[in-house]
């Protein structure tokens, strides 16, 4: 056996003292007593799965500034993510075999942990997506305007969710009403402004024609970052195979208790109120919410830093992701539970990953922590390149250890792995 570690593994819904039995990447023994080539105690510091965010931008191509596959990926590492897929908005956009085998090349050289790529479905190579499936992870539709997109037609929604659905693959979609966007447009000034031009109702038009136009269908479809009551309520009736996502910046923060930067805030869907917070929590502690995902979308603190209606959207969350859930469990706003089945269990599963769960069989990817260790974010502590979070001071528990494929990543606040250690994944 290559390696083994003890601690307090969580599995099967409880903590139990054992070991973990690791070779060739691949958990091959859970049991009281093992003893490997090396061994590792982490005494009573708790082991559980890695994270799973299935929905980054690393801006890599064609925005390096913001961010790489290099920054991004460390910084999901120290936030105690083992994998990542990266959206399609890049420079260029990602919507051919060309440019998903040099963006497959790109990240191969770069990143630290284990990646997949979306592509994003146009009007133009809806014909071609079968092609595309054999090297990408999954489909990106954008039904509303948003930071660099790609936005599908949306009397072709139909056709192109037939097309996905024949690849088995999964498809996510930006759901705004691109008809609804435009008939609310504006200037904007402030973050109730972005969130009037934006408004609920366009966020539930797109769900609706969404579930419309998926009803027969099998192969699995991703709402992305969930914002508003309305679209959760249009949810409802919704078919098996849809799962739901939402982001900590639509959890933890509201429109009405932001007064400061407000351009740093302003985010595609806007941050709503506390009642549309509050029914996103209703809906992840009644199993009616499917995933957490960051949505990290990082700009630079320069283009942030300008007048309200010239700022870009996006904010950066890869790396708080999993530090903000564990700190909120750990105050009784959720199960450990329902925090594993969001982050770690079930975006493995969507995207057909052998992760996401301390199991026999499974890759090694799980994290060591220590719960009586809250931190506060700071962002002089954070590692994305755009030197900035919309958490400043928000509490959080860090990963101290972040095992990829039984291999030592993070420890100690260093990380241990070279530019190329991730591997591509979901193809």
């Amino acid at each position: 056996m290559d390696f083994t570690v003890e601690g307090k593994i969580y599995r099967n819904g409880s903590f139990e003292q054992a070991c973990l039995g690791i070779e060739k990447g691949k958990i091959i023994e859970i049991k009281k007593t093992l003893k490997g080539d090396t061994h590792l105690n982490v005494g009573t510091k708790l082991i559980i799965p890695a994270g799973v965010d299935l929905h980054v931008h690393f801006r890599d191509p064609g925005f390096p500034h913001k961010e790489d596959f290099s920054t991004g990926s460390t910084a999901a590492a120290f936030g105690g993510i083992s994998c990542v897929f990266d959206m399609p908005n890049t420079q260029p956009q990602t919507i051919s075999t060309q440019t998903l085998r040099d963006k497959t090349h790109l990240a191969s050289q770069k990143s630290c942990v284990d990646f997949g790529l979306y592509a994003a479905v146009s009007d133009e190579n809806i014909g071609r997506l079968a092609e595309l499936s054999t090297l990408c992870a999954g489909f990106k539709i954008f039904l509303g305007s948003s930071t660099h997109s790609l936005r599908l037609s949306p009397q072709n929604l139909r056709v192109a969710l037939v097309e996905t659905n024949r690849t088995k693959k999964i498809t996510l979609l930006h759901a705004e009403d691109e008809h609804c966007l435009k008939a609310n447009k504006g200037l904007e000034h402030s973050l109730v402004d972005h969130l009037r031009c934006r408004s609920a109702e366009c966020e539930e038009a797109a769900v609706r024609a969404i579930i419309q136009n998926s009803y027969d269908l099998s192969s699995p479809i991703h709402i992305c970052h969930l914002s508003s009551c309305e679209g959760f309520e249009a949810l409802r009736k919704r078919p098996t195979n849809m799962s739901v996502g939402v982001t900590p910046h639509h959890l933890f923060l509201d429109v009405h208790s932001l007064n400061t930067k407000p351009a740093f805030y302003k985010v595609n869907p806007p941050i709503r109120s506390s009642f549309d917070r509050d029914t996103l929590w209703y809906g992840i502690n009644n199993k009616l919410i499917d995933i957490f995902e960051s949505d990290h979308a990082p700009h630079t603190e320069e283009e942030k830093n300008v007048d309200f209606d010239n700022a870009p959207s996006g904010v950066p969350g890869v790396e708080t992701l999993y530090p903000l859930f564990l700190a909120a469990m750990k105050k009784g706003q959720l199960t450990l539970d329902t925090l594993l089945a969001l982050l770690c269990e079930k975006p493995a599963q969507l995207l057909r990953l052998s992760k996401g769960k301390i199991e026999i069989g499974r890759d090694a990817d799980f994290i060591v922590v220590d719960l009586k260790k809250t931190e506060v974010i700071t962002a002089e502590h954070l590692h994305s390149k755009c030197g900035w979070t919309p958490f400043e001071g928000f509490p959080a528990v860090f990963p101290t250890m972040l095992f990829i494929r039984g291999e030592k990543v993070i420890d100690d606040h260093q990380i241990l792995v070279k530019q190329g250690f991730g591997k591509c994944v979901g193809v």
